[in-house]
């Protein structure tokens, strides 16, 4: 326990340090500024971040952006700083968190929040985001969040060119992808690109694993606490996640979950369950779509899409609250999520984005949105709360290594007991 909670401090006093040292720990509210505070810090998120600024500029040319970001994977040191700001009564005017029990949980239901369905119905907006997503962004009536972009979890990258080596079919479900897994495995070659140099991969791979065999309706049930983890539909998605570690590449643990994609793309593994950001990377790398690497939804999970957003909400006392709901506005609307996301790899959560903009993945990805059950990922803040995805990651780590279905079905169940919604 002492070693736990020495780690969380030195992570917690890392992100501090970072964030002071590029200046923005303590930004001064002005009379006519806007700080946005996120961890789009390289690549297409900052550009497309960018863009979406340069929009804000054209229609307010007289308020100045802070643009205030904090480095970090998924966000983790930009959390810790926010926490510290939101507890502290110094808010960032507006601020990136996934959107879901991820804000909800952590801000919402502490009263940090304040409600913005006036922004989506002010101006029309409220049918041109799915249900789903309205529900996943809402809290007893009330959205308190704009989701600028959809990113869709359960995705299965391929080499085109080791299926077409063994004559072999891209797999629909589970039980097709264990058959390719073996032929690969027969010639040396990981079937399933893992890496988990962080345990929130692992918990990717087994939500899209769980969905797999659950479908949809029980998927949101398991993370409401209403459906046991000793379900036979679950507990099938333990063991098949077991089995899967059988094929992948052995130097799982020491890879990031990018490098597992570019195993895929350099012929080195033949898949890889990842978020669709993966095709950002590709494209970043020069690799080509139906030469290099192809997509197909996670097997088992065709009809389904998991979904994780980035969203901006608007805190009670942030020092520019005018200013916010201008920026949230924007977030909102078609020109900025249109000039956002087609940069950043996303889609947009409006559904009448234009088309034109957008590649042959992001366009794909838009007609199954348009069509699919959508389903909030748990490894990206949307299902459950962050204390209930931390016990999540912690249990997925060691049952990786163990593959121990018994023993991790009960920590699971014991976590989902302690942190599932009490009705």
């Amino acid at each position: 326990m002492r070693k736990r909670i020495l780690i969380a401090l030195l992570v917690f006093l890392t992100a501090t340090t970072m964030v002071f040292a590029q200046g923005v720990a303590e930004p001064k509210a002005k009379s006519n500024s806007l700080e946005i505070f996120s961890w789009w810090t390289a690549g297409g998120e900052a550009d497309g971040l960018q863009a979406m600024v340069d929009v804000f500029n054209k229609k307010y040319p007289d308020i100045e952006i802070i643009n205030a970001t904090v480095a970090g994977g998924a966000g983790t040191n930009a959390k810790a700083v926010l926490a510290t700001r939101m507890q502290g009564g110094n808010p960032p005017d507006a601020f990136q968190v996934h959107a879901g029990h991820e804000l909800i949980d952590t801000w919402v239901v502490a009263d940090f929040m304040e409600p913005i369905t006036f922004i989506l119905e002010d101006n029309g907006w409220m049918d041109k985001f799915p249900a789903d997503v309205i529900d996943i962004i809402s809290y007893k009536g009330e959205v308190y969040s704009i989701p600028v972009n959809i990113h869709r979890s359960n995705v299965m990258w391929y080499s085109p060119s080791l299926f077409k080596k063994f004559n072999l079919k891209v797999p629909n479900t589970i039980e097709e992808f264990f058959k390719v897994a073996e032929v690969f495995k027969a010639n040396g070659i990981p079937a399933l690109a893992l890496g988990d140099n962080e345990s929130w991969t692992e918990t990717h791979l087994l939500e899209s694993v769980i969905l797999a065999n659950t479908g949809a309706e029980k998927y949101r049930s398991l993370w409401q606490g209403k459906v046991s983890w000793n379900d036979s539909q679950v507990r099938k998605g333990l063991s098949d996640y077991a089995k899967m570690m059988a094929y992948t590449n052995r130097d799982h643990a020491a890879l990031a979950n990018m490098d597992a994609a570019g195993y895929v793309a350099e012929g080195k593994a033949a898949m890889n369950v990842m978020g669709d950001w993966a095709a950002g990377y590709y494209y970043s790398q020069g690799f080509k779509q139906g030469l290099d690497w192809d997509w197909a939804p996670a097997p088992g999970t065709k009809g389904n899409f998991i979904m994780l957003s980035d969203s901006f909400g608007l805190a009670k006392n942030a020092p520019n609250r005018d200013n916010v709901i201008k920026w949230l506005a924007l977030c909102a609307s078609k020109e900025g999520q249109d000039a956002f996301n087609p940069i950043k790899g996303s889609i947009p959560s409006r559904i009448d984005g234009d088309r034109s903009k957008y590649d042959a993945y992001l366009n794909a990805a838009m007609n199954d949105f348009a069509t699919n059950a959508i389903v909030p990922s748990v490894a990206h803040g949307a299902a459950i709360s962050e204390p209930w995805l931390t016990r999540i990651n912690d249990i997925m780590s060691v049952f990786t290594t163990e593959l121990n279905v018994d023993k991790a079905m009960k920590e699971f169940q014991a976590a989902s007991d302690r942190y599932a919604p009490k009705n």
